[in-house]
């Protein structure tokens, strides 16, 4: 992850973060601890929960305590009430900052003892779901401080979630079934960057792909992409597998589950395990068989047939796979570490609110990735900028 490592380098001659106190909502992977390693040499001093129990890897959690010093809340498989036992220990350090994914910190901050507020300055928020959560509760003025949407910036939107999930959910749903994609219906039920992303991918091996949205403009991209698009009520009875990546819930419902084929495969990317109605699939089967795969799990209905869902419709790619590859999440937590700096030095002067990632720290972080990939761009000359920046020349 060479663009962190040279803003940690950086950060440790300058100590940008020096005296305070962040607490973060991740997920558990090598790639995070670099992002903490980052921070902590900023100075920082770092309190981590999990961002999903599915996705922890304890050996993580262990180095980043035993190693580094880093206070880590996280155990893999952790029921809901230790998960939320975990945030809440994060959130008792009293942070100044606070780094999340999905905004389940910042949920439980304005949820909590108003007492939790006191002293956070600002956030950064790295999911699209955390970002749709967080306008809602700026749209009700109910939020209390200065949020970045790390999620929203070019860089991340193009790079990190396009093909980061793209590529880490086609590797999962291989994983786990070792099913060959090849001709068979994928259905995506979603067309923003991470859906197109995995509908790429998915089609890049063989697959037809059909996308269900309830936005006209995606669904037109969709189909001018060459992809078919269809009602999930039509799509749900031709597709062999399905993937939800909408950051929305009941996407995938009784009325689709009733219609399905036999050995349908059913797998979440969007963050919350809402997506696929499994509460109703656990009332209504006849049975349920829990890990005929690792992930796996076949769930029986009364006509006898059977429906495979990966991950308890949790994040697949984290869950069944390994998440985005290092160089990709090199990116997207580079960017994480300057939004903090950044935050660290403004955000006693914003609103609450939430905030664009600057355009300086965006084309920064392009520039990083593409210094690490060997690629060398063109530069304007002078006449070329100053035609760019003029009315008068035709």
């Amino acid at each position: 992850m060479p663009a962190l490592a040279s803003i940690r380098a950086r950060f440790e001659r300058e100590q940008p973060l020096a005296g305070l106190r962040i607490a973060a909502a991740l997920h558990v992977t090598p790639e995070t601890a670099n992002l903490m390693i980052v921070l902590q040499a900023g100075g920082a001093e770092l309190h981590l929960a999990a961002a999903n129990p599915l996705s922890t890897q304890d050996d993580i959690a262990v180095a980043l305590l035993e190693r580094y010093g880093v206070a880590v809340h996280a155990r893999r498989g952790a029921d809901r009430a230790t998960y939320d036992g975990h945030l809440d220990a994060a959130l008792a350090a009293g942070p100044h900052l606070v780094l999340d994914d999905g905004c389940d910190l910042v949920s439980r901050l304005h949820t909590g003892p108003s007492q939790r507020l006191a002293g956070v300055q600002g956030g950064c928020e790295q999911t699209s779901t955390g970002v749709v959560r967080l306008r809602a509760m700026a749209a009700e003025q109910a939020l209390r401080f200065p949020v970045l949407a790390v999620n929203d910036s070019p860089i991340q939107q193009s790079f990190a979630n396009r093909h980061g999930t793209g590529q880490s959910t086609v590797d999962a749903l291989v994983r786990a079934t070792n099913v060959l994609l090849a001709g068979r219906t994928v259905v995506v039920a979603g067309f923003g960057n991470c859906g197109k992303g995995i509908a790429d991918r998915a089609r890049g091996l063989g697959a037809s792909v059909v996308v269900t949205e309830v936005d006209p403009s995606r669904a037109l991209e969709a189909a001018m992409s060459g992809f078919r698009v269809l009602p999930m009520a039509q799509a749900a009875a031709e597709g062999d597998i399905f993937v939800t990546v909408t950051g929305n819930r009941g996407v995938l419902t009784e009325a689709h589950f009733a219609v399905m084929k036999d050995h349908a495969i059913l797998a979440n990317s969007g963050h919350f395990d809402l997506e696929i109605d499994l509460a109703w699939l656990r009332a209504h089967c006849v049975d349920v068989r829990s890990g005929v795969r690792p992930q796996v799990d076949e769930y029986l209905l009364a006509d006898g047939r059977r429906l495979l869902v990966l991950a308890e419709g949790r994040l697949v790619n984290l869950a069944a796979a390994e998440g985005h590859p290092p160089a990709v999440m090199d990116v997207s937590f580079a960017g994480q570490a300057l939004c903090v700096e950044w935050l660290a030095q403004h955000a006693g002067s914003l609103e609450p609110g939430v905030y664009d990632v600057p355009p300086a720290i965006d084309r920064g972080l392009a520039e990083l990735q593409l210094a690490a990939m060997g690629i060398r761009i063109d530069r304007l000359d002078h006449e070329q900028q100053t035609y760019l920046t003029s009315w008068r020349q035709g």
